[in-house]
């Protein structure tokens, strides 16, 4: 592997990301492109590939590149334009291809990526396929990779929007549910692309009993009102104020590729991430149900740092909670073994068996009108049963050796005699017959000299008590 090629170095656990040109450029996505024809697409026989990009100003450019390296080693290329990720997946599931998405998400103007895929939307990480590809595109970079000829492949290109809006739509009908008022905050990313087809009757679907009210739909890779994360509070305020200042019934945010979706209730309130998780878990369950399942054969499955209301939930209905490890290409892959029919992150990230077991905010958020549209109350009301206990969040501290952070935080909760599981890092539970429950998990990055700390607690006073003594722990002051 030649190291010294910046390419090297922008290769993640899952996905690629770089800045714009410096560690991402035309010839090196090329290469990718290349590569992941050779590594994927001929291996797994598939007879092309497809290619989305979102709305960054490097993206058409770069997606013709992708396109171009694939051609160039035998392979179709079908070019989907602008579309959002889970678009990507759907053109992917649907189609029975392997493919690629232009993106770096919610990051700066100056970066890009790619999110690849195989066919049926299957998740690529590093020791999957990634890795493979990452050294291959080196290879291709400093003259030394293959160079048999595989013939010359076709580039066309197909809008698949509306298939997508339908195949959604047939998931979660929404024509039958009461009149609602959605204030949509695209972030200037690709939810002002996909949003008015799924949500309203711009793309020809019929229309729905929802009004829309629009906020930075127009696609802009330069971000000019606020950062397309959801996760981060500033990039909610906004939102926050066009759903009160409208009187409408709730808020919906999005990242930049769109595959991600953040709730805000009526009052303009976040809603938990973990609640969205527990409330779509109870749908899923019912709907698996109802179409002859028992309800304990019925998987969901969530991550160590979601909220214990998840299980508590999927306890009270009967079905089976799954716990994995944090980040997508855990999740996926325990979903694919489980069939689990749903899963869901407190990064707002949400799966679904009937989506080929990929990631879509839009599917999420549809669930979240079909349920508040269901019935009268407001959202608020509707979203309490699934939000009962207080969370930090999570909570980052740089720290000079992690290891060593991880372990202090074990044997102060040896000393405290907590109950300790290792899944993911470190998860202590104080469950006592008296006195607040709570819990705590911190994880060191994979990237970086960082330790994350998330709490939750019956209360705030216990929730903050619980926090500050962790963060002393974790950053060698006395708790």
């Amino acid at each position: 592997m030649t190291s010294g090629h910046p390419l090297a170095h922008i290769v993640k656990a899952y996905d690629i990301r770089g800045v714009v040109p410096d560690q991402l450029d035309a010839a090196g996505v090329a290469a990718l492109g290349a590569a992941f024809a050779d590594v994927i697409a001929h291996p797994d026989g598939a007879p092309a590939v497809v290619v989305g990009h979102d709305m960054r100003p490097s993206s058409p450019e770069l997606a013709q590149a992708f396109a171009s390296g694939a051609a160039a080693r035998g392979v179709d290329v079908v070019l989907l334009g602008l579309t959002s990720t889970d678009g990507l997946y759907y053109a992917s599931g649907a189609l029975g291809l392997p493919g690629v998405m232009l993106t770096a998400s919610h990051n700066p103007a100056r970066y890009n990526g790619l999110k690849l895929c195989r066919a049926g939307a299957r998740p690529i990480s590093l020791e999957s396929g990634l890795g493979q590809v990452r050294d291959l595109a080196l290879a291709i970079l400093d003259g030394t990779g293959p160079d048999e000829p595989r013939g010359v492949g076709s580039v066309s290109t197909q809008d698949i929007t509306v298939a997508y809006g339908r195949h959604l739509r047939e998931l979660v009908p929404l024509d039958r549910i009461r009149p609602l008022k959605v204030v949509v905050d695209a972030g200037n990313g690709m939810a002002g692309h996909t949003v008015p087809v799924v949500l309203t009757d711009a793309g020809g679907l019929p229309a729905l009993p929802l009004e829309v009210i629009p906020l930075y739909f127009e696609l802009d890779g330069t971000f000019p009102n606020h950062e397309a994360n959801p996760l981060e509070p500033a990039n909610l305020v906004d939102l926050q104020r066009a759903v009160v200042a409208h009187g409408a019934d709730l808020g919906l945010a999005f990242d930049g590729d769109a595959d991600r979706c953040f709730v805000v209730d009526e009052r303009g309130e976040p809603v938990s991430p973990s609640a969205v998780t527990a409330l779509v878990a109870t749908r899923e369950v019912a709907r698996a149900v109802a179409a002859g399942a028992r309800a304990e054969e019925v998987a969901v499955v969530y991550n160590v740092i979601s909220s214990a209301t998840v299980q508590e939930v999927l306890d009270e209905i009967g079905a089976r909670g799954v716990r994995t490890r944090v980040g997508h290409s855990f999740i996926k892959a325990v979903m694919a073994q489980e069939s689990a029919v749903f899963g869901g992150e407190h990064s707002a990230h949400y799966y679904f068996r009937d989506f080929w077991f990929a990631d879509t905010g839009m599917l999420a958020a549809m669930h979240v009108l079909a349920a508040l549209g269901g019935q009268d109350a407001p959202l608020s009301a509707l979203v309490s049963t699934y939000d009962r206990y207080v969370s930090s969040g999570e909570i980052n501290s740089t720290v000079a050796d992690p290891s060593a952070a991880l372990a202090a935080v074990r044997s102060w909760s040896e000393a405290q005699g907590l109950t300790l599981d290792e899944l993911d890092g470190i998860t202590a539970t104080h469950a006592a017959a008296s006195g607040p429950h709570w819990w705590l998990n911190v994880r060191s990055s994979n990237t970086e000299p960082l330790v994350r700390l998330n709490v939750e607690a019956d209360d705030r006073a216990t929730m903050e008590q619980v926090r500050d003594r962790a963060l002393a722990v974790i950053r060698g002051e006395h708790p």
